[in-house]
């Protein structure tokens, strides 16, 4: 359990400000991540739209929250 969240966000900000962006290396995990979905059938999608009305609905009602 966490009892110190600001040390913990200090942590993190430390963390991403010391590593540095590789595009390279963000694209080789990105094609692989597609290779992957596709091996398990994920991609490309069948009917695009499915479940977007799940989606809007859904939308709808977060809109309204305060």
């Amino acid at each position: 359990m966490i009892k110190n969240i600001k040390y913990l966000e200090e942590f993190e900000n430390a963390f991403i400000s010391k590593e540095k962006n590789d595009l390279l290396k963000n694209l080789k995990i990105y094609e692989a991540m597609w290779e992957e979905a596709k091996t398990l059938g994920i991609f490309p999608l069948k009917d695009p739209y499915d479940g977007v009305d799940d989606d809007i609905r859904l939308a709808n009602i977060l809109k309204h929250l305060p």
